[in-house]
């Protein structure tokens, strides 16, 4: 199963706050909302949620294919990526415009406040998949990106007869209830996170369960209390992996994504393909960014093995 990512690629400007969000919102005068926050740090980083997810599947042994649009600042960027086996035969340049940018603040319990500054990721539907000469046992990943290119993406690949899997992310927003509703019938996996369930529920009108009938699988992540894969037949509760130290939450969910697929380019189980996406998303919470995390299979199988010595077949990607 080859692995086509389509989505944002950006530098991320990821700050972190010392307090909690939640205590500077007053409830009865959100309609007129003036907050500042005084941030500690600022630090720029390589991200966006399809380059993320492509540079933790490159950690995990796979050969993904990149699809997107970036600037004229992004050959460095795109040279770190070819080094660790992704394929940027699908990201087009466009040299008027600079690489997408995202700023995230973090408070002290993982909340996050962003905004993102689309740049060339404008043009994303520049990028035809018909154009890519992807074969039929590819399973294409439609994230965040361009409205348009998102709902271009999704008809592309029920005219092409290709699996995908439906990841509206931050983009529900943006995203109408006919469009969120033909992206979620016929996917494979929809995945979303609690926040992002309960925001595609109000936008449709349907209940969790509804939601979960339109895809194959159901996909729904927990944060601190890990996720809950929900298929046609039964519903598997996927620990977290706890991790050595909280330092950033950018890219955790784009982690887990890549772990989760990985195990299922494998065949193996929900349960371990799902504890593959938790153990993947543990790496990025200890570092400070969504792509300065690094490991070998072979340490990641072992870590993977002290947390889930009965899921023996994850050894199958050594």
């Amino acid at each position: 199963m080859r692995i086509a990512v389509t989505g944002s690629i950006a530098y991320d400007y990821l700050m972190s706050f010392p307090g909690e969000f939640s205590q500077h919102f007053i409830p009865d005068k959100l309609d007129s909302i003036s907050v500042s926050f005084l941030v500690d740090s600022l630090k720029k980083r390589r991200g966006g949620t399809a380059a993320n997810i492509a540079y933790n599947l490159a950690l995990l042994g796979e050969l993904p294919l990149l699809i997107g649009v970036a600037g004229r600042d992004f050959p460095e960027y795109g040279d770190a990526l070819k080094d660790i086996g992704i394929d940027l035969s699908g990201v087009k340049i466009i040299t008027s415009e600079y690489t997408p940018s995202f700023f995230a603040s973090s408070d002290q319990k993982g909340n996050q406040i962003a905004f993102f500054a689309q740049g060339a990721m404008r043009a994303a539907s520049e990028v035809s998949l018909k154009d890519l000469d992807l074969k039929s046992d590819t399973i294409v990943v439609i994230s965040p990106n361009d409205p348009e290119a998102m709902e271009m993406y999704v008809n592309e690949c029920k005219e092409l007869g290709l699996q995908y899997v439906f990841d509206p992310g931050q983009q529900i927003v943006r995203l109408d209830k006919k469009a969120l509703l033909n992206g979620a019938k016929g996917a494979k996996i929809l995945i979303v996170n609690d926040y992002e369930l309960s925001m595609f529920s109000k936008k449709t009108g349907l209940n969790k369960d509804q939601i979960a009938d339109l895809a194959e699988t159901l996909i729904v992540t927990l944060g601190p209390e890990g996720s809950e894969i929900i298929t046609k037949q039964e519903v598997f509760k996927i620990p977290p992996v706890p991790e050595k130290k909280n330092v950033d939450p950018t890219g955790v969910g784009d982690a887990f994504r890549a772990g989760l697929l990985t195990g299922l380019s494998y065949r193996f189980s929900w349960k371990t393909a799902g504890c593959m996406g938790s153990l993947a998303s543990t790496y990025v919470i200890e570092t400070d960014g969504p792509q300065n995390h690094s490991y070998t299979k072979e340490e990641f199988v072992e870590r993977f093995l002290s947390v889930f010595p009965d899921l023996k077949e994850v050894e199958e990607i050594l």
